[in-house]
């Protein structure tokens, strides 16, 4: 007995109720006029941060020490960040569902920018005892987060490319 699809469902296809129809529809633009207020904030950040990096490598010409270099990659990554939620909203926008995808991309780079601080500040407190042994204990706990969201990033792309359960398709069947 083949199975029915959800687009198959008749019910899939009654229109609800005239107040439901009109509630649904306000929701469906008060969500994306959020969306857009968070795109535009989300816009505006990384200009501004983008300025920052600026002014800051503007000040790595007279000060060659390590601060300012750390603070221009400290403030890129966090641009990095904010670019990565802007696809994320974008993403959700577009496909009306949440994609899990730049979510783990952005906890990998908020991870590695506090890993490469963290570093910096482990190298300042060496021989510090417990104050350089915690600096060394968030290192690791920041590497194995990187490594399990990469893990849960690798899994989840791995489960899109597979093909639904029940799908009968020529591919299969040729193996």
């Amino acid at each position: 007995m083949p199975t029915k699809s959800r687009s198959d469902d008749p019910e899939d296809h009654v229109r609800p109720p005239g107040f439901s129809r009109i509630g649904t529809r306000a929701l469906e633009i008060a969500e994306n006029l959020i969306y857009g207020g968070i795109a535009i904030f989300l816009v505006g950040s990384a200009f501004v941060l983008l300025a920052v990096a600026g002014k800051t490598s503007w000040a790595v010409v007279s000060d060659f020490s390590q601060q300012p270099l750390l603070e221009v990659l400290d403030v890129l990554l966090l641009v990095f960040i904010v670019v990565e939620l802007l696809f994320a909203v974008r993403t959700t926008v577009e496909r009306r569902e949440l994609v899990a995808e730049p979510f783990l991309l952005v906890g990998i780079i908020a991870s590695i920018k506090e890993i490469v601080v963290l570093s910096v500040e482990a190298a300042s407190a060496l021989g510090k005892g417990p104050e350089f042994d915690d600096r060394i204990v968030e290192i690791g706990l920041l590497g194995v987060l990187v490594v399990l969201l990469g893990i849960t990033s690798f899994l989840l792309r791995r489960k899109e490319r597979e093909p639904d359960e029940g799908d009968a398709s020529p591919e299969r069947g040729a193996r």
